[in-house]
């Protein structure tokens, strides 16, 4: 039997799509999720769940990410679980990229969860263990057109993760990632019936997955049963991948 009660997970991204659901999973099995999105209006969304309390914080921002650290310090003494799942596209072809569509994805992407990961990890260490999971894509191994800003950040946390699992497993942390495919959030829905054929077609399981599909595997790797498992990198994508 999996234990998560008296552990407290900080997930980003949590009031819509893939990370609404990986937030109430986890409150759902027990945990205390703080649960981060930009907006007070966009928490809304999980304001009602039980075991789950919104904060709202820019993540690309330090001093918003020292304010979030204040805020789960005045609710947990023990930071167990980070998932970074927070993220933005701003699509456009290289040529055409302005150079804060460059920066923007890569503020949000990349370098928020290294702020939130380095101030979190303190903690961490103090307290020998911890699980931290971050949220890649599949854009992140293989590239997309039109998302060079997109695909390098998603390809920049693919390495984080690694580097970050050797340097931490001493420690009694693991960190992993997960890189989903083709899931049913928001941000498919705009897609032409067209491209949507077209995923199909490369999706050996023929369906689109579902944000619950992303929120199991995190909820297994915040069990003591993947205390061994560190440093991998988990395609959850319908097998798109294989091609």
């Amino acid at each position: 039997m999996f234990k998560y009660s008296n552990k407290t997970a900080v997930v980003t991204g949590a009031s819509r799509g893939i990370g609404k659901a990986i937030a109430t999973t986890l409150a759902n099995n027990g945990m205390q999720v703080i649960g981060i999105a930009t907006s007070e209006k966009s928490l809304d969304a999980i304001r009602d769940i039980k075991n789950i309390i919104p904060f709202c914080c820019n993540i690309s921002d330090e001093k918003s990410i020292e304010d979030l650290y204040a805020f789960v310090k005045e609710h947990s003494s023990n930071i167990d679980i980070l998932v970074n799942n927070a993220g933005i596209h701003m699509d456009n072809i290289l040529l055409r990229m302005k150079t804060e569509e460059w920066k923007k994805v890569l503020d949000v992407n990349l370098n928020g969860p290294f702020y939130l990961t380095r101030i979190l990890l303190k903690d961490m260490i103090k307290n020998k263990r911890g699980r931290i999971i971050n949220i890649s894509s599949i854009s992140g191994t293989d590239g997309n057109k039109g998302q060079s800003n997109y695909s390098a950040s998603k390809g920049g946390l693919l390495a984080f993760t690694k580097s970050l699992a050797k340097e931490v497993g001493k420690r009694n942390i693991t960190v992993n990632c997960i890189a989903p495919g083709i899931i049913e959030t928001d941000m498919i829905f705009d897609l032409s019936d067209t491209v949507k054929t077209d995923y199909l077609r490369r999706i050996p399981l023929k369906k689109f997955g579902k944000p619950e599909d992303i929120s199991k595997m995190i909820l297994f790797l915040c069990s003591d049963e993947a205390s061994y498992i560190t440093g991998q990198t988990f395609y959850i994508d319908g097998g798109m991948s294989l091609n």
